[in-house]
C-alpha cells in the first residue's frame, strides 16, 4: 500500500522546487489526489504538466499499485493568478 508522503518525496525528486499536496482519497493506499505547483510547468500545456507528475510514477502505474491520481498542476505564474486560498 502506497502513502502520500512516499509519492510527495517521488515528486520532489523529479520537479525540484515544486510544492507538491497529495490526499489519500479513500484511505486504501491506491486512489489519491495532487496538488502540484512547479517552475517546471511553466509554458507547458496542462496535458504536458500532467506528464511530468506521472512521469516518476509510473512503477506504480503500471503495476496497479496506484490506481486512479487525480491532478490539479500549476505553474507558479497560473498559482498567483488565481490568488489567496
Amino acid at each position: 500500500m502506497l502513502d502520500a508522503e512516499t509519492l510527495r518525496r517521488y515528486l520532489l525528486d523529479a520537479l525540484p522546487g515544486s510544492e507538491v499536496e497529495l490526499n489519500d482519497t479513500t484511505g486504501t493506499g491506491d486512489h489519491f489526489e495532487a496538488r502540484v505547483i512547479s517552475p517546471a510547468f511553466t509554458g507547458k500545456s496542462m496535458v504536458e504538466q500532467h506528464q511530468l507528475v506521472y512521469a516518476p510514477l509510473q512503477q506504480w502505474l503500471k503495476s496497479g499499485e496506484l490506481h486512479a491520481l487525480a491532478l490539479k498542476t500549476y505553474s507558479p505564474e497560473q498559482w498567483k493568478k488565481l490568488g489567496p486560498r
